[in-house]
């Protein structure tokens, strides 16, 4: 994918998730998430800490070759093993527990991606990077990643919060390119769900039936393991 374009949509849906979480009051920023043990801070907190790893990686000298796509980020390894989830449950609570209070997070939430944007915005296109986990990705795959955290995550905020999806299209379409490839992108309006729902259905967030499951196999789904 085109890396202004990967960028520009994780621009405005991590703007999209600030403006939803500015002005919660503290009781809302304690409400439980779907993502357990976490409660909206700590999850917050988890999609800041998965941003804040790029400019560390723009300071770090580039691999010579990107060796590792998007889909294969999402490959069953360690990286998605219960002691690594444990860890990331950890970092997520250790920041939020350095913030004041759930409007501290959500100004320190929008200073963090509007600096990663800034620096992203300044790398040329084709970009190598090494991700923590020590994949060489081009900075354009690494950044769908992080796009899948901020528009999956603001999902499961939005039903913590009781609210309608804030998922903007931009987003939604560098998600399901994803997960469908690019030639297969029409054929998810066989199954009539609007975008929100097509990734919370094929995210295990809501339960696929039968006739669901065989439609969803026919489009051919690239399933990513997720943490």
């Amino acid at each position: 994918m085109d890396q202004g374009r990967v960028l520009e949509a994780s621009r405005l849906e991590a703007g999209e998730l600030s403006r939803a979480v500015a002005g919660l009051s503290e009781a809302e920023w304690d409400l439980p998430t779907r993502c357990e043990p976490w409660s909206v801070r700590e999850l917050l907190g988890h999609v800041r800490v998965v941003i804040a790893w790029l400019p560390g990686m723009l300071d770090a000298p580039p691999p010579d070759k990107a060796e590792v796509s998007a889909v294969e980020y999402y490959r069953p390894d360690d990286r998605f093993a219960p002691q690594t989830n444990t860890a990331r449950i950890v970092l997520a609570q250790d920041h939020v527990a350095g913030q004041a209070s759930g409007a501290a997070l959500a100004d320190d939430f929008a200073a963090t991606w509007q600096r990663v944007a800034r620096l992203c915005r300044a790398e040329p296109e084709g970009r190598v990077v090494c991700t923590r986990h020590g994949d060489a990705m081009f900075l354009s795959q690494f950044l769908v990643t992080r796009v899948v955290e901020v528009a999956i995550h603001g999902l499961d905020l939005t039903e913590a919060l009781g609210r309608k999806p804030w998922l903007n299209l931009h987003a939604a379409e560098v998600v399901l390119e994803l997960l469908l490839g690019p030639d297969q992108m029409t054929a998810s309006l066989e199954l009539d769900w609007d975008q929100p729902k097509f990734l919370r259905k094929v995210t295990g967030r809501e339960p696929l039936d039968a006739a669901e499951t065989a439609k969803v196999e026919r489009l051919g789904i690239r399933w990513l393991t997720l943490g």
